[in-house]
């Protein structure tokens, strides 16, 4: 409530909730990239982010979408995704000459084990040093995605689109089968009297 003649307007985002500028500037003080990392249901996103007075700059990107490219054929909201996904930003970031990052979870409550700590891991071994306890990050087998009810074949998975993503090279797609053309008959114009 607005008390005395002069009332100031916080930021928007801030009014929404979306942006805490406090935790926001603390990390901008470090002077380092941001890891930035976001999840929803079915997907997650890393990003390292550079501040700029004009406006931050994206230095790498990745989607657990893009694993797909990859050899991974699982769910993309899982924790073995995140890691292939944060390993996917993190070779792209050593390729842009980054080195380090500050971890930037926004609002996301901070769970130990989380998808949001399985894709720091997948940065951090990907050779970006990014400060964090070893006790916040989920175990090797939730990692390789070992807890799940056909875990051989998602290890396997897993290990291969692991090295798929450290070799820089995705799978090619299958080829599709042509389909046999139809046979068609000859158009004929209809204005055009026969002779």
């Amino acid at each position: 409530m607005a008390r005395g003649k002069t009332h100031i307007v916080k930021h928007r985002r801030r009014r929404k909730g979306e942006t805490d500028y406090r935790l926001r500037f603390s990390v901008l003080k470090s002077g380092k990239p941001r890891l930035v990392i976001r999840k929803s249901s079915n997907n997650t996103t890393c990003q390292i982010i550079k501040y700029d007075s004009n406006g931050d700059k994206v230095i790498a990107s990745a989607d657990s979408r893009n694993l797909k490219g990859f050899g991974w054929t699982g769910h993309c909201g899982n924790v073995p995704a995140a890691y292939l996904t944060g390993m996917l930003c993190g070779t792209a970031a050593k390729k842009a000459n980054v080195n380090k990052a500050v971890t930037d979870i926004g609002l996301y409550t901070s769970v130990k084990g989380s998808r949001l700590y399985s894709a720091l891991k997948g940065v951090n071994d990907a050779g970006i040093q990014v400060p964090h306890s070893e006790e916040v990050l989920p175990q090797k087998e939730r990692l390789e995605g070992k807890h799940t009810t056909n875990s051989e074949k998602a290890a396997k998975e897993f290990s291969a689109a692991k090295e798929n993503i450290i070799s820089g090279k995705p799978v090619k797609k299958a080829e599709t089968k042509t389909t046999a053309k139809k046979e068609t008959k000859p158009k004929t114009d209809k204005n055009k009297r026969p002779i």
